[in-house]
């Protein structure tokens, strides 16, 4: 279904318009795929993070998150090896675009209507991104944070507006920078958790405090104290 260029539903107006029993007959979303390359490799396995970041307040329609992922995946296949890193697209096309279709055939402009009745027919699906709202993240060993710099700056092509490239300086997708990944891996107090980890707080909390209090951490209890 032709819509007109995307430049058309750039800016954002209106509220949110998502799929829902009173909006129906949306079409599917282009891009149907999220997470792309190594998405089962631990946390553990790649260490950089790189992030192509928003920087305009904008709509981005589901064909140019489906060409940027295409995009960014063939060159990291390329140059750094399918099993050589984990491609994100962090954001998800939930707003619904609408169009009032006119018909342009001969002898259309007795069927016509113009502006009566001109809310229109759902015709695609988009996302709303904010200023500094991240689009893409890879996250890979540090040898290819110069192949994942150079795939995102290609994917920018596939998009409106202005991002930027940002390397981060977390450990993979996770909130810890990598001197603290590294110092909590060394003391132990790291729990894997897919692609991501948690921290173990060893002694820390209001019921650590009591139960230190009452020596209940000391000595187990025994049978007839329970």
């Amino acid at each position: 279904l032709w819509s007109g260029p995307a430049r058309c539903y750039r800016q954002i107006k209106n509220k949110p318009y998502p799929k829902s029993r009173y909006c129906r007959g949306v079409p599917d979303p282009k891009i149907r795929i999220y997470d792309v390359g190594m998405k089962k490799k631990g946390v553990d396995e790649f260490s950089h993070c790189v992030h192509l970041v928003s920087w305009e307040k904008e709509n981005v329609s589901s064909e140019a998150l489906e060409a940027a992922r295409i995009a960014c995946n063939k060159y990291m296949t390329k140059h750094a090896g399918k099993d050589a890193f984990h491609l994100r697209v962090r954001v998800h096309p939930f707003h619904v675009l609408r169009i009032n279709k006119m018909l342009s055939c001969a002898g259309a402009d007795r069927l016509q209507t113009g502006m009566r009745g001109a809310f229109g027919k759902p015709q695609g699906v988009c996302a709303r991104v904010a200023i500094g709202q991240v689009l893409l993240s890879v996250r890979c060993k540090p040898n290819n944070a110069i192949h994942a710099t150079e795939a995102l700056r290609r994917a920018k092509f596939k998009f409106p507006g202005r991002q930027k490239i940002i390397e981060s300086r977390k450990w993979g997708f996770t909130k810890f920078n990598r001197n603290d990944y590294l110092k909590f891996k060394s003391e132990g107090r790291i729990l894997p958790d897919g692609v991501n980890a948690k921290v173990n707080i060893l002694d820390a909390g209001q019921l650590f405090c009591r139960c230190s209090s009452l020596s209940c951490l000391s000595k187990p209890l025994s049978l007839h104290q329970l």
